[in-house]
């Protein structure tokens, strides 16, 4: 194969970075071969030499990515967003799964995360208001006063502040929220503890 253009093969990759760092998408080879001037088989030839030399690797119609566009995305995480769960069903469940937001790696730390969608106005001492998004760790065991979601009596679940009660062998679930009561229970099934908060702050 001809080496090709290193202008035209710089021209690809530039044009590659600005439309997936300016709006999360990756151009097409037709979408390519308007910017730079050629046809999309040509635009072929030159993504095949591109990944034989490594400049990009490909997979997928949409799947072309740049150096640049590959170091970003290794510290990138994508997690789950769950809404209203299903009394009974795992928090994970397919059905309960809205949609995934990236995350950077860095901002979570270790151990398997997951988003909730709040509901209601229990967390609201702590910053937790009606539709905002929660990022929770995974995890079946809480300490004292942390912020937990539990799947409690009925297999509802609930976003409180834990807390053990020895005495009366019970767990108290604590809401943030003057206007409301503790919640006594048995036992309670822990999901995972709330770790930090994504704002709502739309008008």
């Amino acid at each position: 194969m001809r080496s090709k253009s290193e202008r035209i093969i710089n021209e690809i990759v530039e044009f590659v970075n600005e439309r997936y760092f300016s709006s999360g998408s990756v151009p097409t080879v037709r979408e390519i071969g308007e910017a730079v001037g050629l046809d999309k088989s040509n635009v072929s030839r030159y993504l095949s030499e591109m990944q034989e030399r490594g400049i990009v690797t490909r997979g997928g119609a949409r799947g072309i990515e740049t150096a640049r566009m590959k170091k970003v995305r290794e510290g990138v995480v994508y997690l789950p967003i769950v809404g209203e769960i299903a009394c009974g069903s795992p928090i994970l469940a397919e059905e309960n799964i809205e949609s995934y937001v990236s995350v950077s790696a860095s901002f979570l730390g270790t151990g398997e995360h997951f988003v909730l969608r709040a509901h209601g106005d229990s967390m609201i001492g702590v910053g937790v208001n009606d539709g905002d998004h929660v990022i929770v760790r995974r995890q079946s065991v809480a300490d004292e006063g942390q912020i937990v979601v539990a799947m409690v009596e009925g297999g509802e679940c609930t976003l409180k502040r834990y807390f053990t009660d020895p005495k009366n062998r019970r767990i108290r679930l604590h809401p943030e929220n003057p206007d409301m009561e503790d919640m006594y229970f048995d036992s309670v099934e822990v999901q995972g503890v709330a770790v930090k908060v994504i704002k709502n702050l739309g008008a």
